[in-house]
């Protein structure tokens, strides 16, 4: 019923903007280079093709890496990944295209050119990503949609596309009798365009089947809402014998041992690099401060579950005064147990450093799902269905969840620990080394900012 009308147009600027920049940073480089050639007809000619080359292969390379097909609830850390994933592929097709041709247009500075490009296009498709998420926002660009059948698995959607009014829903209350009469008269009334349904409703099947008709013949787009309590949620993908549809048993992009031993490799560079280059003195420091303030030791260890759920010694800087309850009491907000400078080194995350030795031992991961404690653990797996899928990787440092502001036990604990479980469920089955820089970037900047929801 609601009309999309501009989302085709503001694709096209964007490509044409990034076309404009491309253009732009190759032609400025080339003249900077090639003084003497400016004024050549015929090699301005060549150029004109050579252009025409770069961006068909932009374009093509697009298609592969989804950098122009961005639904609106892509996080930026998504954003990131899939722009830096298709940055690194066309460098690497300008430095074949320059080594096969031999042109002068794609022999200048590769290395400059590379930063200057990836500087600017990384700027404009900022601006634009952030600048359509203000608007949204504002409530400028909504999307109409409305819920039936509303149980805890909607409610949680909800909860979310509430929260964030960038991703730019509007949500119509549906509180009428479930008829044909009645929901094509609200769908008109109030332009909805998007109707959620979850796959486990009070409706019965006979009205599901007429809402499906009657929302195919009136243009509304039907989502449904899988049951994060079922089982098999995470369990089998889609595939087919020649059409045939059949449920394949899935496989994780970390079960490939290439992608293993790539993740393993870096672990321990990544590991080394921290403990000699920045631990070796800022250790010795910290715990000498843990000292003066407060009795008790050094370091806080606590047993975690780590991959396929082996229980290890989770190594953290003591935050908390010594007590009984650290094995089972959570950390409340404002909560009295925490020192002074304990307050400072979740707020910064520095608690965390010497979980790195664990990293270079190989019970944990520089990223990947967090490890809760056992209790903690034990509470939710019989609660949230595939909670467990979290332990078919190592457990990180840093991750997905808490890089999404889903670090804290805020509001809702029930809703926000599911929340976190569909993080770290996305994070298991949408693995890529790329998304991992992504994530250890964004920590990063949280450490240097501070992080709002640590305790």
């Amino acid at each position: 019923m609601q009309r999309i009308r501009y989302s085709r147009y503001l694709k096209s600027i964007i490509i044409l903007l990034d076309l404009t920049v491309i253009a732009s940073i190759f032609i400025f480089f080339f003249i900077t280079r090639n003084e003497h050639l400016k004024n050549n007809q015929e090699i301005w000619y060549q150029n004109t093709f050579s252009l025409v080359l770069l961006f068909m292969f932009w374009i093509l390379l697009s298609g592969r890496t989804k950098i122009y097909n961005i639904p609106r609830n892509l996080t930026y850390t998504l954003f990131l990944e899939r722009l830096l994933i298709h940055f690194l592929l066309f460098i690497f097709g300008v430095l074949l295209i320059g080594k096969v041709s031999y042109n002068v247009f794609f022999n200048s500075d590769i290395y400059w050119l590379s930063f200057y490009l990836f500087f600017f296009i990384f700027l404009a498709k900022s601006i634009i990503y952030f600048g359509i998420k203000y608007l949204r926002s504002l409530g400028i660009n909504n999307r109409n949609i409305m819920f039936l059948g509303e149980n805890s698995n909607t409610e949680i959607l909800k909860n979310i596309l509430t929260d964030r009014k960038d991703y730019g829903y509007r949500i119509f209350e549906y509180t009428l009798e479930i008829t044909p009469t009645e929901l094509i008269g609200f769908w008109k009334k109030n332009g909805i365009h998007t109707l959620f349904l979850p796959t486990e409703s009070t409706i019965s099947p006979t009205i599901e089947n007429d809402i499906f008709r009657l929302a195919e013949a009136n243009k509304i787009h039907i989502s449904l809402i899988p049951s994060i309590t079922q089982s098999d949620f995470f369990l089998y993908d889609l595939g087919y014998i020649q059409s045939h549809p059949i449920l394949n048993q899935a496989r994780y992009p970390l079960d490939y041992y290439s992608n293993y031993f790539l993740k393993r490799i870096f672990d321990i560079l990544f590991s080394l690099f921290i403990l000699v280059g920045i631990c070796s003195w800022l250790f010795p420091i910290i715990a000498i401060i843990i000292k003066l303030t407060s009795k008790g030791p050094i370091f806080f260890i606590q047993k975690r579950y780590g991959f396929h759920e082996e229980v290890f010694n989770c190594i953290k800087f003591r935050t908390m005064v010594t007590n009984n309850d650290s094995t089972t009491k959570t950390t409340a907000e404002n909560d009295l147990r925490i020192t002074k400078f304990g307050k400072f080194l979740r707020k910064t995350s520095l608690d965390e450093m010497p979980q790195f030795i664990n990293a270079l031992r190989g019970e944990m991961s520089i990223v990947g799902p967090r490890p809760h404690m056992l209790m903690v653990d034990n509470y939710y797996k019989p609660k949230i269905g595939r909670y467990s899928l979290r332990s078919m990787v190592i457990p990180g440092i840093t991750g997905l969840a808490q890089v999404s502001g889903l670090r804290g036990d805020l509001g809702d604990v029930e809703v926000e620990m599911k929340k976190r479980v569909m993080a770290d469920a996305f994070y298991v089955r949408n693995w890529s080394f790329v998304l991992d820089l992504i994530i250890i970037l964004k920590t990063i900047l949280l450490m240097i900012s501070g992080d709002k929801n640590a305790k």
